[in-house]
């Protein structure tokens, strides 16, 4: 099997420990070990007390009770026996393509979006066709292109909801009328729903919509804790959930007692977290949508409350070639847009710690006044 290199994250594993300034990651600011265990209002002491006590052995091989039940709660139709726990999106992302998606079979991905969830297929011998999201619609795909793509035999579509590295949002309506077309020829629907808008916008799930409908998630992005690496499938289906087992076994055995455990303090404290990283999204976008409107060089479709933004940028060079001087001579870290097959632009990851915005930005600022002469 050949598959392509994964662009964002080989620029990550290349650059970003040489960054002193890095404003390119997608998760909002990761939390402390002390900020989570603080959560149990006792300091840690009750959950270091649990895991002292605990056998380092494979423990919950799904996930542990308490994690499904959890994680069946931010869902109406999932019931917690069709939670399987995963190495975090992508792997439960590897496990959804890798159980369902077979040579010849013709899947249909959101594109440009996360990498994994074109190339996985293409890997596998599937063939796949690309429903675009468009910049003259404010990064919307449309469900015309979408309907003309369909085919009888159409296996799967594969979407990023929110989009990466977009932070565009695809709305119920326009789940419904995806749900729909899969509906007519049996096909499945993924959703990586990593990133889900802190902003107020209405958000739905499509293991919530869909009978067949596949969502994938994590702690990584949204809930600021990508060092976990937990991630999950959910689906509404148990015999979609079974299929999964089967597959699971051949690539993973369990997420580990240590992870399992912090993963239930984090879930049972979702609301002080999303509360926290409200307050972070809402300040952090003030000042970024603030330089924008200040930066002759840089326009912006404004992400809802969603941790990712696509930054356009006015430049008389190749945006690798900017980002690796950028870095080179100020320490700051985007990822090229041509790293998501989006030329001319940069991910810049707003969501950091504010401090680091803020100088980050100045510093982006001030690279770009070199190209004004």
């Amino acid at each position: 099997m050949e598959i392509a290199g994964f662009g964002v994250e080989a620029w990550l594993n290349e650059n970003e420990r040489k960054a002193t300034t890095d404003i390119s990651q997608s998760s909002i600011a990761a939390l402390t070990m002390q900020e989570v265990v603080d959560l149990d209002g006792q300091h840690g002491q009750q959950f270091y007390q649990q895991l002292m006590q605990s056998r380092l052995d494979y423990g919950w091989i799904e996930g542990s009770p308490k994690f499904k039940t959890l994680v069946s709660g931010l869902y109406e139709h999932v019931p917690a026996a069709n939670v399987l726990q995963t190495n975090g999106a992508t792997g439960a992302n590897h496990l959804a393509i890798y159980s369902l998606v077979n040579p010849g079979d013709h899947v249909i991905a959101l594109y440009p979006s996360y990498q994994q969830l074109y190339d996985i297929p293409k890997s596998l011998g599937a063939t796949v066709d690309y429903w675009h999201i468009q910049e003259s619609k404010q990064w919307q795909p449309d469900i015309a292109e979408l309907r003309q793509l369909m085919r009888p035999d159409t296996k799967m579509i594969l979407l990023n909801n929110a989009v990466n590295p977009t932070g565009s949002l695809l709305d119920a309506e326009l789940l419904k009328q995806v749900v729909a077309l899969a509906r007519e020829v049996g096909a499945y629907v993924l959703a990586d729903e990593v990133y889900e808008p802190l902003d107020g916008t209405p958000f739905v799930s499509i293991a919530d919509l869909y009978e067949k409908g596949i969502a994938v998630n994590s702690l990584s992005k949204t809930y600021s804790a990508p060092g976990v690496r937990i991630g999950w499938t959910a689906t509404q289906s148990a015999t979609l959930t079974e299929r999964f087992r089967k597959y699971r076994d051949y690539t993973m055995i369990c997420g580990g007692v240590f992870n399992d455990q912090l993963a239930v303090l984090i879930l049972q404290h979702r609301a002080e977290i999303l509360q926290r990283n409200r307050e972070i999204v809402k300040r952090n976008l003030k000042i970024y949508t603030d330089w924008v409107t200040q930066e002759p060089r840089a326009s912006l479709i404004v992400p809802h409350g969603i941790s990712v933004s696509c930054l356009k940028l006015d430049l008389p060079v190749d945006d690798e070639t900017f980002c690796r001087q950028l870095l080179a001579e100020t320490g700051v870290l985007l990822v090229p847009g041509s790293r998501f097959d989006l030329p001319g632009h940069v991910r810049l990851g707003y969501c950091t710690q504010t401090e680091i915005l803020v100088r980050g930005l100045t510093k982006l600022k001030a690279f770009l006044r070199q190209y004004d002469a």
